[in-house]
């Protein structure tokens, strides 16, 4: 049988969660939330033609209609809009565009096999965004009104979730401040609003296509004390000037490093998970533990819980630096190594290039057995082929 263990967090790392995550197990700090039930829905009178979903770039397509609910500390939470897809107006003091308070999700529906729609493990985003808000200054609400509000709209917009098992509808609730002044400051008003658009695989390579990797110690994605934990935009905003400098050295993403001993922590956008034979001879699925670095991944925490389940193999959240890596990889203990996300499910890495040395990673040499594994039973899941209670049933 498989053991689990967990890396407990240093003291001094103080995480968002530990901040407010008794906060997103209700909605909050008592404010009181909109209700979806209350929801004002005005339907579009002219309609996009739907793209092809084999030729889908990703975040470029975006449907008929979206959900807007403002908030001002004066009035509180006001009725759900459903309406046609628009451009916003804002002041240009907006906090949001000065000092980033603003925060968003991602997640996606996907139409099964017998044509139901569902959502996959939605509450877990609306529990992380509701700790992302937490810590951005920006209101609470009641997560479970808020994912009806959700299923409101995409039941509108079904006709755009596509028809296809590698392509989906993809959410992105968003929560930005609006306060029409240049104090940096909590904001007095907000706007959360939600867009869908149609997407196919995340990459230009296809969605199993073993992507390479440029490891770098001089930039930092996120550290201890700040928003690695959050999904707040600064922290992907910050992010583009590393990924163009891999672009140039020849590799498409970025792997993340942390401190001087070079801790693997993400790559580009997504989780990590390493599949080898650890330092002790163990057979071990191991990833970085969420110390506040991390970003607590709806995908990474399935992955967990799945190996879990099937208690084969050792499964571990646990610090792994560079020097682990190359050790492993010299001694042939290196099974494979993968990201996980939303946007791609699973993406097999191939390469690392790490001090102007190119470190192959033998994922493909090896199947890759165990990333596509996780992949089928993902997408087995959120496609309907396999029941599972980790599915919210939006048709």
């Amino acid at each position: 049988m498989a053991s689990f263990q967990a890396i407990t967090t240093p003291a001094a790392a103080i995480t968002s969660h530990q901040i407010c995550g008794n906060k997103s197990s209700t909605n909050g700090s008592g404010v009181a939330s909109f209700k979806a039930a209350e929801t004002v829905i005005e339907l579009a009178s002219m309609f996009k033609e739907k793209p092809d979903p084999s030729n889908l770039v990703f975040g470029t397509a975006f449907t008929d209609h979206m959900l807007t609910i403002e908030w001002s500390a004066s009035d509180g939470w006001q009725k759900p809009h459903i309406g046609p897809f628009k451009n916003l107006s804002m002041h240009p003091a907006s906090s949001s565009l000065h000092y980033a308070v603003e925060l968003f999700e991602g997640l996606k529906a996907y139409r099964g096999v017998d044509n139901n729609i569902r959502l996959f493990r939605p509450l877990n985003n609306m529990e992380r965004m509701l700790r992302s808000a937490c810590r951005a200054g920006l209101p609470s609400f009641d997560k479970e009104e808020l994912l009806k509000c959700i299923k409101k709209l995409v039941e509108i917009e079904k006709a755009w979730v596509p028809n296809s098992s590698s392509a989906s509808l993809y959410i992105r609730p968003t929560l930005i401040g609006t306060e029409p002044s240049l104090g940096v400051k909590k904001p007095s008003q907000a706007l959360l609003y939600v867009i869908l658009s149609p997407v196919g695989p995340y990459f230009s390579t296809g969605s199993f296509s073993p992507v390479s990797l440029w490891a770098d110690p001089k930039y930092t994605r996120a550290w201890r004390g700040g928003t690695g934990d959050c999904k707040m935009g600064g922290n992907y905003g910050a992010s583009i000037y590393a990924q163009y400098e891999a672009l140039e050295v020849g590799c498409q993403q970025v792997l993340w490093l942390y401190g001087d001993n070079h801790q693997i922590t993400e790559v580009g956008t997504m989780n990590l998970f390493l599949y080898w034979i650890n330092e002790n001879g163990d057979e071990e699925l191991a990833t970085p533990p969420l110390d506040g670095v991390i970003l607590p991944g709806v995908t990474r925490q399935s992955i967990i819980d799945l190996a879990h389940e099937w208690g084969e193999f050792k499964v571990t959240e646990r610090y792994l630096t560079m020097g682990n890596l190359t050790a492993a990889l010299k001694e042939n203990r290196v099974k494979e190594m993968f990201g996980a996300g939303t946007a791609c499910i699973v993406c097999p890495v191939g390469r690392i290039l790490y001090k102007g040395n190119n470190l192959h990673i033998p994922t493909m040499d090896n199947g890759p057995k165990l990333t596509a594994r996780i992949l089928k039973q993902l997408t087995d899941i959120q496609y309907g082929r396999i029941e599972s209670d980790w599915t919210y049933l939006v048709q």
